[in-house]
């Protein structure tokens, strides 16, 4: 007789996703100025400014994440919702418009590279795709 071991996502408990998703606030901010001071180095300042503003947008959208993730975990287990859920979602949409105008205004104003911006906008994925790595690992 075969035993089936759980795949570790089924496991995941909300503590082990919040904390998942702060190591990566915290990767995404830590990467986001060490990669913007070696562009800053490395080429120059504008280049540097749209790596920073996507780096941003990105440790942004890991927090919206966070507060997203909060509201379907206690709606998923009957609990009061932290905040009102209709809030959650309503300033999802406004900072979607913030970061879409953002990235518009770095294009305009400092005229640099759209690969760093675009680099800076892949941090999010990139520190989350890790954590769940190192996740599926344990």
């Amino acid at each position: 007789m075969t035993t089936q071991e759980s795949h570790p996502i089924v496991d995941l408990t909300d503590e082990a996703l919040e904390q998942m998703l702060r190591r990566a606030l915290w990767s995404t901010v830590v990467l986001g100025l060490l990669a913007s001071g070696a562009v800053w180095i490395g080429s120059n300042w504008r280049n540097a400014a749209m790596l920073a503003t996507g780096a941003a947008i990105s440790s942004a959208s890991v927090l919206e994440w966070r507060h997203l993730v909060r509201v379907f975990n206690a709606r998923m287990d009957k609990q009061r919702t932290p905040g009102s859920a209709a809030a959650v979602v309503i300033f999802f949409v406004i900072r979607l418009a913030v970061f879409a105008g953002a990235i518009y205004g770095s294009l305009k104003c400092f005229q640099g590279s759209v690969v760093a911006l675009l680099c800076g906008l892949g941090l999010a994925v990139m520190t989350v795709g890790w954590e769940v790595i190192r996740l599926l690992r344990e």
